[in-house]
C-alpha cells in the first residue's frame, strides 16, 4: 500500500457487518466498483468474515484469510480452525476485548486490520496507491443497547489508520443518498433506509438538480440496531434453538428447573458463537447434558459447538430468509453428520416472529422524519437499500407511511460504497463527515 497521494481519485469502503464493498472515483460523474476475482468467479461483494488457523511457518504461528477466501479455508478444515463473521457488530461494545484464537487474542483492531489486509491484498491492482481521499462508511448507531461511539471512532482509526492516509467517516445512508442522486435529473427530498448486517439506519437528505454548488444537503437522520442479523436470530430462536434444548428443563437435587436462557445467547453473535469451542464450554454443557430433562437436546447443541456447525446452521437460516422474501412458504434444511433439521416455515410466521423488530424500526423512520421537521408526504422519493430490504414486511413499512410509487431499489449491496466514492470527489468533503463523537 503506497503512500504516494494520487489526488485525482477517491475510494468510498462499505465496511459492513454482512458484506464489503470498495468503490473508486475519479471524476464526480461516477465510480467504478472493485471486482474480486474469487474462486466462485469475479464479484464486487466481498464477505466480511475472517478465518484462522495455526501454521508453524507463519509468522506468530497463526495463518488467516478474508471473504470468500475464509469461508474455502473454513470449509475445507472446520476442526482446525475458527471462523469469525459480523465482528463489526462489536466495534462500540466495550464489554468486547479480544477475540482468543488458539493461544492468541486479537482485540478488534487487530481483527479490523488483518480483514482490511486481505480486503486491499485481494482488490488486484484496483488499490495498489491508495487514493489521498479516503471516504469510509459508518452507521448512524451503531450496534448494543449502549453503544461507546468513541470507543468505536478509537478502534475505526486504528483499523483503517493501516491505509496511511486521512479517513473521512461518513453516514453509511449518505453515501446511498449520494449514489441514489446521480439518479436524479430534478430537485427532491429523499429518505434513504439502508438495511445492513447490524443497524438500520435512515437519511432524509434534499438533493438540488445537477450542477448546483452543493448537490445534496442532509437534513435529518435516526439509525437502531435491529437488521438482518436480528432477523437471522429470530429464526435461529424460533426454529432452531428449541431443538438444542432451549425452553427445557434439567433437574438440579430435587427441583426441576428451566435451562437458563444464557446457554443460548452465544448463538445470537457469531463474535462470541466462534468462540464457544473450548474445553469450558464444553464441560458445561456435558454438566448440564447430566441433569437435563431431554439430554438429546443438549447433545444436539453439543454437536453444534463441537463440529463448528454454526456457520452452516446460518447459512441455511438465510438462505430460508431469503426464500421467504419470494415466496409463501419454504422449507428450511440443514443436514451434517452430526446434527439434520428440517421444517416448513410460511411467510407470516417469520414476519410474526419479526413483527417487533419491524415495529421499532417504524419508530426510527418517524424519529429520522420529526428531526427533519417533515411529513411523509413531502419525501419525494424513498430509496431501499441493502439486503433485508427485499423482505416483503420491510418494504410494506414504507409502502404504508410513504406508497408504492414513491419507492425506489436497486443495487442493495453496493450503493453506498458507490456513494462513497462520489462523496470522496466533493470540494466540501468536510460538511459530509460524521463528527467527532460526544
Amino acid at each position: 500500500m503506497s503512500a504516494n497521494p494520487v489526488a485525482s481519485r477517491s475510494v468510498g469502503i462499505d465496511f459492513g457487518t454482512t458484506n464489503s464493498v470498495i468503490a473508486i472515483a475519479e471524476h464526480a460523474q461516477d465510480a467504478e466498483l472493485v471486482e474480486f476475482a474469487a474462486q466462485g468467479g469475479a464479484g464486487s461483494v466481498f464477505r466480511s468474515a475472517l478465518c484462522f488457523w495455526q501454521d508453524e511457518a507463519v509468522r506468530g504461528g497463526l495463518a488467516h484469510e478474508a471473504g470468500p477466501w475464509a469461508i474455502s479455508e473454513f470449509l475445507e478444515f472446520p476442526q482446525g480452525s475458527r471462523f469469525l463473521q459480523s465482528f463489526k457488530s462489536v466495534a462500540a461494545n466495550p464489554a468486547f476485548e479480544h477475540a482468543t484464537l488458539f493461544e492468541k487474542r486479537l482485540r478488534f483492531e487487530e481483527l479490523g486490520q488483518v480483514f482490511l489486509k486481505h480486503l486491499v491484498g485481494h482488490s488486484g491492482h484496483a488499490l495498489r496507491e491508495v487514493p489521498e481521499r479516503v471516504v469510509v462508511g459508518r452507521p448512524v448507531r451503531y450496534v448494543g443497547s449502549r453503544p461507546d461511539e468513541a470507543l468505536a471512532r478509537k478502534r475505526y482509526d486504528a483499523m483503517f489508520g493501516l491505509l496511511g492516509r486521512t479517513v473521512h467517516y461518513v453516514y453509511e445512508p449518505i453515501g446511498a443518498a449520494f449514489s441514489f442522486a446521480s439518479r436524479l435529473t430534478e430537485p427532491a427530498t429523499l429518505l434513504v433506509a439502508d438495511f445492513g448486517g447490524g443497524t438500520s439506519d435512515f437519511s432524509i437528505v434534499r438533493v438540488e438538480a445537477p450542477g448546483a454548488a452543493r448537490r445534496c444537503l442532509p437534513l435529518g437522520s435516526a439509525g437502531i440496531g435491529i437488521a438482518g442479523d436480528r432477523f437471522d436470530y429470530r429464526i435461529m430462536d424460533h426454529l432452531v434453538l428449541p431443538l438444542l434444548g432451549k425452553g427445557g428443563t434439567y433437574r438440579s437435587f430435587d427441583k426441576v428447573l428451566e435451562i437458563p436462557a444464557g446457554h443460548f445467547a452465544d448463538f445470537g453473535d457469531w463474535s462470541r458463537l466462534a468462540m464457544m469451542r473450548n474445553r469450558r464450554t464444553l464441560e458445561q454443557l456435558a454438566r448440564l447434558k447430566h441433569g437435563a430433562t431431554d439430554p438429546a437436546a443438549i447433545d444436539r447443541m453439543i454437536a453444534v459447538v463441537e463440529h463448528e456447525l454454526g456457520f452452516g446452521l446460518y447459512e441455511a437460516v438465510g438462505r430460508l430468509k431469503r426464500t421467504l422474501s419470494a415466496a409463501d412458504h419454504a422449507a428450511f434444511r440443514f443436514e451434517s453428520e452430526a446434527l439434520t433439521i428440517e421444517a416448513e416455515v410460511s411467510r407470516g410466521e417469520f414476519e410474526s416472529w419479526i413483527a417487533p423488530d419491524l415495529q421499532r424500526i417504524g419508530e426510527t423512520v418517524d424519529g429520522a422524519l420529526a428531526q427533519a421537521e417533515l411529513r411523509a408526504d413531502e419525501i419525494d422519493h424513498v430509496f431501499l437499500t441493502g439486503g433485508s430490504s427485499l423482505i416483503p414486511a420491510v418494504r410494506g413499512l414504507f409502502v404504508e407511511r410513504f406508497g408504492e410509487e414513491r419507492l425506489a431499489s436497486g443495487n442493495e449491496l453496493t450503493s453506498i460504497a458507490h456513494g462513497l466514492a462520489l462523496i470522496g470527489q466533493s470540494p466540501d468533503l468536510d460538511e459530509w463527515t460524521a463528527g467527532e463523537p460526544d
